[in-house]
């Protein structure tokens, strides 16, 4: 099978939809399938060329400094040549330009498109568009996504709860859950005590994680209130803010002004294939509060190197944590979560116990099995529109 992604994002920019893309091209192409992808160029990728990837011309944008728009009349001068590449389906991973730029080539050519949803815009847009009414934001995310949604053969959705919030709104595509997996080998590296020797860290300090991108809907707000009140328990605690985005200037005016940035370290964006791995296993709790995930892949990431997990258990973690195996489901409240935490620390026995228990579910969300349902769903689309 000869499958093209259109994305608006991908690596160098870190985040899960580039992790997306990045493990089932890995796996599909494994499988003997050609994956090609176009993506946005960045000033940090604009000299390398990469195998099966199309980088597109692209432009900074103001309000979002990490991301890039693609030129679509570039993608459309390049046209002729995916025709030549007689590809059998088109996979769009994202609801800009690539989501028009990939329909519009699956039109031209007569070939089916799926497209993953990947980001919930419904508690996305008002952090980003402050000005407007929350209501009308909402209200317009939905009409978007259901609009785009409805013009593809197919959308593959991350988790349940996302699921049953597109069929709320009335998408009528046919829809399908397939979690983006973990590539398990990689998740077997790590040295803790390195990374804490690199950062000046003690060895038996209490350590958090948090790992994501440095923006307003990941809640992190929420995740230093928690530290406050830990910090009445455990004095020299530390959190750690992994990743960049817009909130960090934010974060770090409330760390001030909570008096807290002796137990804060913002340590940026780190190596995916060392200095990542090292900071998750320094950590003596991995913790999460974002309520607009569709996945939430760093949980798993987490517990697949043995770090066990305090999070809230909103929109699609659910999937993840609703077995409570390797975590601690915690009320959205600071109180609740803070205790947890804090038993967390106090309870060696405990945290061992959810660290074994962490390791081995892990191992049931393995990426070629989720893959092997990504390409069963490609052959049943191909099937219906033949």
């Amino acid at each position: 099978m000869r499958i093209l992604m259109v994305s608006d994002v991908y690596f160098p920019r870190i985040n899960g939809v580039s992790t997306s893309i990045q493990t089932f091209r890995r796996d599909l192409t494994a499988l003997g399938h050609t994956v090609d992808l176009i993506a946005p160029e960045y000033p940090s990728s604009a000299d390398g060329r990469e195998e099966g990837i199309e980088r597109i011309p692209s432009r900074y944008l103001f309000f979002d400094p990490e991301d890039r728009m693609m030129s679509g009349r570039a993608i459309r001068g390049r046209t002729p040549d995916l025709a030549r590449r007689n590809y059998d389906l088109i996979h769009i991973q994202t609801p800009f330009v690539a989501h028009y730029a990939g329909l519009r080539i699956a039109r031209e050519y007569g070939i089916p498109t799926v497209e993953t949803y990947h980001t919930h815009f419904e508690e996305y847009l008002y952090h980003y568009l402050p000005w407007l009414p929350a209501r009308w934001l909402r209200g317009a995310a939905r009409r978007f996504t259901r609009s785009q949604c409805n013009q593809v053969d197919a959308v593959v959705v991350p988790s349940t709860p996302v699921l049953d919030t597109l069929l709320a709104y009335g998408i009528e595509t046919p829809l399908e859950v397939i979690p983006t997996g973990l590539d398990l080998d990689r998740f077997q590296a790590g040295d803790g005590a390195r990374f804490r020797r690199a950062h000046g860290i003690a060895h038996d300090r209490p350590v958090l994680v948090h790992v994501g991108r440095v923006a307003h809907e990941k809640n992190i707000d929420f995740l230093f209130r928690v530290a406050e009140r830990v910090r009445a328990e455990v004095p020299d605690i530390l959190l750690l803010i992994v990743g960049e985005g817009p909130a960090r200037r934010h974060l770090e005016h409330l760390g001030e002004r909570m008096g807290l940035m002796d137990n804060l370290l913002f340590v940026g964006y780190l190596d995916r294939e060392r200095e990542l791995l090292d900071c998750y296993r320094a950590g003596d709790v991995f913790v999460f509060a974002s309520r607009t995930e569709t996945q939430g892949l760093v949980l798993l990431e987490s517990m697949a190197l043995g770090v066990p997990v305090v999070a809230l258990a909103e929109m699609g973690t659910r999937d993840i944590l609703g077995p409570e195996r390797g975590s601690l489901i915690a009320n959205d409240d600071t109180g609740d979560f803070a205790e947890k935490v804090v038993r967390l620390l106090r309870n060696p026995d405990l945290r061992a116990k959810l660290s074994s228990d962490a390791r081995t579910y892990a191992e049931t969300w393995s990426a070629p099995v989720l893959t092997q349902r990504l390409l069963d769903l490609y052959r049943s689309v191909l099937e219906r529109s033949a």
